[in-house]
């Protein structure tokens, strides 16, 4: 079945998930919006309208279930700024978070992207933590990636950017190398990957651990 929905509207979301018969066995959190939309509705969409669907579909899920998001590797400084994020995890439900990003504006920036992904990452690992023992929460966080929302990224940035932009693998990622990720996480065999968030930036993160990427340079 297909049902449309509107991620940044509470009611649409609602009213899809009472449209779903039968057990839930996974739920993949694929959708998103990128830079160049309001920041406000990027979190509305990004997180909180992700966050509503999850919370409504995981008594659902059958037992040994799956949810996986898709993050971003724009996110991996979520744990410097956990303190903000679980005050905005501790909110109870959409129109609650919405209040509490509207409030703090200023946290959430210009662009709302990155604070968006922080607080999935967050997110996938305070919930995750919580629901372990029964249906598993977990996240990928790719690199740059060829889908349609990949020109969005280079109108934000410039062409300069993602052209220096360092690519371990020596290219972008396929869409598909990103799906199979998200099955992977989804999947049965993963039955004792939980609350974590997995880098599927193609070695990435491995150099900015390490000091191999000095981010800096690009925005010389």
């Amino acid at each position: 079945a297909f049902h449309l929905c509107d991620l940044g509207d509470p009611a649409q979301i609602e009213a899809t998930v009472a449209g779903i018969d039968g057990p839930i066995n996974s739920l993949f959190n694929c959708a998103g919006l990128p830079t160049t939309a309001p920041a406000q509705q990027i979190v509305r969409v990004n997180f909180l309208g992700h966050r509503h669907l999850t919370e409504l579909v995981l008594p659902r899920v059958a037992e040994g279930g799956s949810v996986g998001f898709i993050s971003s590797a724009a996110g991996m400084a979520w744990e410097n700024h956990l303190e903000r994020y679980l005050e905005l995890l501790a909110t109870d439900g959409f129109d609650a978070g919405r209040e509490w990003c509207e409030a703090h504006d200023d946290v959430v920036g210009v662009d709302g992207y990155s604070f968006s992904k922080e607080a999935i990452n967050a997110y996938v690992a305070w919930r995750g933590y919580q629901t372990a023992a029964t249906v598993r929460i977990n996240g990928i966080m790719p690199g740059p990636t060829d889908t349609p929302m990949m020109p969005s990224f280079v109108e934000m940035m410039g062409e300069e950017f993602f052209r220096r932009f360092p690519k371990p693998v020596g290219r972008n990622s396929r869409p598909d190398e990103q799906a199979w990720a998200l099955v992977m996480v989804n999947s049965p065999r993963s039955s004792y990957i939980a609350a974590t968030n997995v880098f599927t930036d193609g070695g990435f993160s491995g150099g900015m651990a390490t000091g191999s990427i000095d981010f800096s340079t690009l925005f010389e």
